[in-house]
């Protein structure tokens, strides 16, 4: 179909998602797509991923209910990243509790990364005790 044709996947078959609030467009998450999980995210209208480490598709949402409801989807120049926003269910985008992944700021003058955004809500009650059954995106580590 000529709607993924268009896009430049990577040699896994992955294309990056920045995700943004659809309201205040503030960063929320970055996570992968690909075709399932675009073709998925364009029928549902709610945000599915690729998780790499477990090789399968993430409805975001499917366990802690922070579900995303896709507002807008747009591609970048060179066709290679997608810029999403969505409304974020219950103000939780990130598996640590927070609203943002993106919740370390560098502090140039004091020369080190400085936590900028509290917890809402600890993760122990948002998933279930087996975290592989859960939705919490993976890692740096477990990419």
């Amino acid at each position: 179909m000529e709607r993924f044709n268009r896009i430049e996947w990577d040699d896994q078959g992955l294309i990056p998602v920045i995700v943004q609030d659809h309201e205040t467009h503030k960063d929320l998450m970055f996570a992968w797509m690909n075709r399932e999980a675009l073709q998925k995210t364009m029928e549902l209208r709610q945000a599915v991923y690729f998780s790499r480490s477990r090789r399968k598709l993430w409805f975001k949402g499917e366990e802690s209910g922070h579900v995303q409801h896709v507002k807008s989807l747009r591609m970048d120049c060179d066709q290679d990243v997608l810029l999403r926003t969505v409304e974020q269910v219950g103000g939780i985008a990130c598996h640590t509790g927070r609203n943002s992944c993106f919740f370390e700021s560098f502090n140039f003058d004091a020369q080190a990364w400085e936590v900028t955004e509290p917890v809402l809500k600890d993760p122990a009650l948002i998933y279930a005790s087996d975290v592989e059954n859960s939705d919490m995106p993976p890692t740096e580590s477990r990419l």
